[in-house]
């Protein structure tokens, strides 16, 4: 667990900055409105919400930086698409995260090198330990990105399982007695035998057992599960032996073969969505927010903050139609490692700074001011009296009409601005007391959560979401490998391997979960995957494993 103490000097200056915002001025030519506030541009290249114009939380960030930020989101195109048309036009927002495509900005000498500006800004100098901003260097030595999420300031505080795991809906558990379920047979067999008693909703809509995620890059849903199975931690495209040290391929496991299996039987019951490899992520969460599918594999971040949250606002929790994690593995003898202490530090993508910024010094301090406490409570707190209220005791929390209207879609537009995809803390707020987020504060979290789920833990003796897993230290300082292979290009033999690898991948799983003979789809599913050359692209990640085995010992 990342721990970080900050002087009262730093404080003091932090909060100077803060204050003193990226100024009411032009500074080096930025856009100034008609009230003098200093507009930027910022595109993120994965789906997301606009908020309104009039926002208001947005206004008052404004107000105190003096800066303000149009955010526009991917739509209708893959992440390197977007990005290659960007390169193509040779004009850029100010900001941009091109998830996926970030190689590519970089390569294409898009982006902004930030190494001269960082010591500027204290608040974004802390964000990260010198050996995490020397992990995000690129190989010319430079930073171009900031990496925004997962940080943890001071004490961890974390009530919800944000990554992957196997959900079930309450109404499922409580139905069977809130039975201990620990792997994947136990998990489908209830799913099944809670379908077949109760077969629709209270109003007769049909419910849905169990659908798959597969759209673009999304498809983790469905090809990564056999690492969690096997009680790894998500290191996204490897599994790495903590003992040996050395790098396995989990999609060619005995484990993988009995998972896809598994889907195999579960799609020809019918307990599997036969939309599942056809449907788009909207349809998705679109299916999700109507209440009725069961459970699914997903990570918690992809679907809690519009599925659940149109669950919750449909009055749906009261059926228990809110999803909990189950800590599956493939067999009882495995210790899940579902959830891991500590952040992930996600090299491969960032924000960054493009070249057609005109003000590169007023867009970083526009960050820098988002990372100081009263701003940064503003982005996930709200208005104080208005979205949470401050106890005699220094506490946050929230009225039931203040959660109602944090998970409603309307008031999120008109009224809260979090800048979700610029650089933020978890943990513990700089009064020692708070949660940076709501999220993570224990006492308003279980407050905030409906009945039946409330009924869940407390059959199985937990207070959050993360107790339903238990908790794993994070697995050694290579953690997650993904943060390498999603950096990967086809210069490489193992980056060509990769992209092969991932083609194949969506072409052959679905055929595979669909097949009527199974053990043929999986002979010709393994005879293409082979033909990959996965070995280039394994021994490309031990190298990497290896590198950053040695670079942390630098700094023991």
């Amino acid at each position: 667990m990342k721990k970080r103490v900050v002087s009262t000097l730093l404080i003091t200056t932090m909060l100077t900055s803060m204050l003193a915002g990226c100024g009411k001025t032009a500074g080096h030519g930025g856009a100034v409105n008609e009230d003098g506030i200093k507009e930027f541009t910022a595109f993120f290249a994965v789906p997301g919400t606009e908020i309104n114009d009039d926002n208001e939380v947005q206004q008052l960030i404004a107000e105190k930086t003096g800066c303000k930020v149009k955010e526009t989101w991917l739509t209708g195109q893959t992440a390197e698409e977007a990005v290659g048309t960007f390169i193509a036009g040779g004009e850029y927002p100010d900001f941009i995260d091109g998830g996926n495509g970030s190689v590519q900005l970089y390569e294409a000498g898009a982006l902004v090198a930030l190494d001269d500006y960082i010591d500027k800004y204290p608040n974004i100098k802390e964000f990260f330990t010198d050996q995490e901003w020397d992990a995000i260097r690129q190989d010319d030595g430079h930073i171009y990105w900031i990496p925004q999420f997962t940080n943890i300031y001071g004490e961890e505080r974390e009530c919800t399982q944000n990554g992957e795991a196997f959900w079930i809906q309450t109404r499922v558990l409580e139905w069977a007695g809130y039975p201990e379920v620990r792997t994947m047979d136990q998990y489908f067999d209830l799913i099944e035998a809670y379908n077949e008693a109760n077969p629709t909703m209270e109003d007769g809509t049909e419910n849905i057992p169990y659908t798959i995620l597969c759209d673009d890059w999304r498809y983790f849903c469905l090809e990564n599960a056999p690492q969690f199975l096997d009680g790894y931690p998500n290191d996204g495209s490897v599994i790495v032996d903590p003992e040996t040290q050395k790098i396995i391929d989990y999609n060619t496991t005995d484990t993988a073969v009995a998972y896809f299996k598994k889907l195999n039987e579960e799609y020809k019951k019918g307990i599997v969505d036969q939309e599942s490899f056809t449907q788009t992520y909207d349809e998705y969460i679109a299916k999700l927010s109507t209440g009725r599918v069961l459970g699914m594999i997903d990570q918690w971040w992809d679907f809690a903050y519009n599925a659940e949250d149109a669950i919750k606002s449909a009055g749906l929790d009261k059926q228990g139609c809110q999803y909990v994690p189950l800590p599956i593995t493939i067999d009882e003898s495995i210790t899940n490692q579902w959830h891991n202490s500590g952040g992930e530090l996600n090299v491969s993508s960032g924000l960054a700074i493009t070249t057609s910024c005109e003000d590169v010094e007023g867009a970083l301090q526009f960050v820098n001011d988002l990372l100081g406490q009263e701003v940064h409570d503003l982005r996930f707190w709200g208005v104080e009296g208005v979205d949470y209220v401050v106890g005699d005791d220094g506490m946050f929390s929230r009225t039931q009409e203040m959660r109602n209207n944090a998970s409603d879609t309307a008031y999120k537009a008109s009224h809260l601005c979090s800048y979700s995809y610029f650089p933020q803390w978890v943990g513990t707020s700089r009064d020692g007391k708070n949660a940076m987020r709501p999220d993570g504060q224990e006492d308003e979290f279980y407050d905030g959560l409906s009945d039946s789920v409330k009924n869940c833990f407390a059959a199985y003796g937990v207070k959050t979401y993360v107790e339903m897993l238990g908790t794993s230290p994070a697995p050694g300082p290579w953690y997650p490998m993904y943060t390498f292979s999603n950096s990967m290009t086809t210069s490489t033999p193992g980056g060509t391997a990769w992209t092969l690898m991932g083609e194949t991948k969506h072409q052959y799983l679905p055929k595979v979960v669909m097949a009527d003979d199974f053990d043929a789809a999986w002979d010709e599913y393994m005879e293409a995957y082979n033909a990959c050359h996965p070995e280039d692209f394994l021994s490309e990640m031990q190298t990497e494993l290896d590198r950053r085995i040695e670079e942390a010992a630098k700094y023991e």
